[in-house]
Parts: structure tokens; C-alpha cells; sequence
């Protein structure tokens, strides 16, 4: 009986579906079928010769390989420098500019939100031309008070944290928008309330707009967080990796294994650990941060 509910159901809504399908078939040519046929070929050794079935070698190959846990010990150092400094670069900034009037908030929201629609490309090679140690701008800088120039990307104690730096600093614009959009949301009525009992402007951020931000800090946090462990255009343009491995993670090991040493089963089994370790940082995120405040 249900499935016939169930049927008749899609029967008379079936026009939505018609309209939904387009979108869906590019989904699935696109995205959805190698997703799948990348689990498939996890458990292949796929190559121009032929294909054999080797079941979970391609698994034991990925957990014995040295250089995978460097690849993730560097990713997961990429992803907790860069989300939480990144986070609340946003959210100071959105609290900063809250105050204004609707058209200068405007402004600066267009303003941080610019280098988000830039090639990350073009905003590489700019990074590139910044640390260059012989004439960049940061070691002119530092020449101009006193300091000796740095190399900052070939440097094995330096490659990674100047990759977070620079991250830092051009992130953040659409997290500004999403933030504030979330503060104009907040009903007045509750730090008018606040202010009558005599709570100060922090005391208000810190139980008002932090606790009522949540969903959107959420959000944020675990979208954040998957494109941080997917890291790989300025790996690949300002370091390949180096040096001595600094600066590896794990999708740019994925890329050398696929496309420079076409070992696409072995990589396949890289990302399918890639989406597991992902998965479970987003679970532990929804545990921390999931829980609804009201007032």
C-alpha cells in the first residue's frame, strides 16, 4: 500500500520531476558516476594493458606507503591552521562592519568577497612574486626593518605555514557575506533586552551573536573543511609538493599517482580513504556544533 502511495505520489507531481531531470542527468554523467566508479576502481589494478581484480591490496598499498601519512599529517596541519584562523578572520570582520548602514555594509562585503570570484591561478602566481626570496615583497619588507630575507617556499619549517598565510588572508569573502547575512537575522529585541539588564557589547557577542550564528558556523565550519582536505592549485603551482615533501597532501599525491605514474587503482583507493577520513570530521562537526539555541 505504500508503495502504491508512493507511486500514485510521483504520478501526480511527476512535471517537478521532468523539470528536476536535466539537472540530474548532468549530476550523474558528471559526478555521480565517478564517485562510483572510483570505488570500482579501488579495488583494480586499471591500467593501458588491462585490468585485474586485486581486492584490498590497493587499500594495503595506500596505508603502507610512507609518504601517504606524510600527505595526510600535511593535510590535516593545512586544515586546522587554515579553518579556524580563517573563520574568525570572518566573523570579526562581519562583526566590524555590522554596525554600519546597509550600503557601506555592502561595500565591504563586495570588497572581501572579490578575491572568492578570482582564478585561484592568477592569485597563486601573485603569491608566488610575494614570497620569491630574492626580490618579493614580503622579504622587501622584512629587508626594509631589519631582518634577513627568508625562503619562504623552500624552507621545510616555513613551505607549509606560508601556504596557510596565504590562504588566510585571500579567504574568507563568501563566509563574510553568509556571517553577516546570518547577524541582520538576529532579532534586536534581544540585545535591547540585554542592554536593559547591563550587558556589555561583548557580553552580547559572545551569548547572543556567537550562540544564534551556530547553523551558519556549522555550515562553514564542515564546508571549510572538505575544501581544505581537497587543497591541490597552490600546492601544485607554487611548491609540486616540496620541499622534501613539506608541503604534500593528499590530492596532490592522488594527481602524481593517477596522472604522472597512472596508477589509477591505487589512487582511487586513496581518495575513497580521502572521503572516509572527510566523512568523519563532518560527523564529529554536526556533534559539536549541531545542538539548536533558542531564546
Amino acid at each position: 500500500m505504500k508503495l502504491q502511495g508512493l507511486a500514485k505520489e510521483v504520478v501526480k507531481q511527476r512535471w517537478g520531476y521532468y523539470f528536476i531531470l536535466p539537472s540530474f542527468v548532468l549530476y550523474a554523467i558528471f559526478f555521480l558516476f565517478p564517485v562510483l566508479w572510483s570505488m570500482v576502481l579501488s579495488f583494480l589494478d586499471y591500467g593501458w594493458w588491462g585490468t585485474t581484480f586485486v581486492g584490498l591490496d590497493n587499500y594495503r598499498s595506500v596505508f603502507s606507503d610512507r609518504i601517504f601519512w606524510i600527505g595526510l599529517r600535511n593535510t590535516v596541519y593545512y586544515t586546522l591552521g587554515v579553518v579556524p584562523l580563517w573563520l574568525a578572520k570572518a566573523v570579526i570582520i562581519a562583526a566590524l562592519i555590522f554596525p554600519f548602514r546597509k550600503g557601506i555594509q555592502t561595500f565591504f562585503k563586495a570588497a572581501f568577497y572579490l578575491p572568492h570570484v578570482t582564478s585561484s591561478v592568477i592569485i597563486s602566481m601573485i603569491w608566488l612574486w610575494i614570497y620569491n626570496p630574492p626580490f618579493g615583497l614580503l622579504n622587501y619588507l622584512m629587508k626594509s626593518i631589519g631582518f634577513e630575507p627568508v625562503t619562504w617556499l623552500g624552507n621545510t619549517k616555513t613551505a607549509m605555514p606560508a601556504m596557510i598565510f596565504m590562504t588566510v588572508v585571500m579567504g574568507g569573502g563568501s563566509s563574510i557575506v553568509l556571517i553577516s547575512a546570518a547577524m541582520n537575522g538576529i532579532p534586536p529585541y534581544l540585545y535591547e533586552a540585554a542592554e536593559i539588564d547591563g550587558a556589555t557589547s561583548m557580553r552580547m557577542f559572545w551569548k547572543i551573536t556567537i550562540p544564534l550564528l551556530r547553523p551558519t558556523l556549522l555550515y562553514l565550519t564542515v564546508m571549510g573543511t572538505i575544501n581544505s582536505f581537497q587543497v591541490f592549485t597552490n600546492i601544485y603551482l607554487m611548491t609540486q609538493g616540496g620541499p622534501q615533501f613539506a608541503t604534500t597532501t593528499i590530492v596532490y599525491q592522488i594527481y602524481e599517482l593517477a596522472f604522472s605514474r597512472f596508477q589509477f587503482g591505487k589512487a582511487s583507493a586513496m581518495a575513497m580513504v580521502l572521503f572516509a577520513i572527510t566523512f568523519v570530521f563532518a560527523i564529529i562537526q554536526f556533534k559539536w556544533l549541531g545542538q539548536e539555541v533558542e531564546y
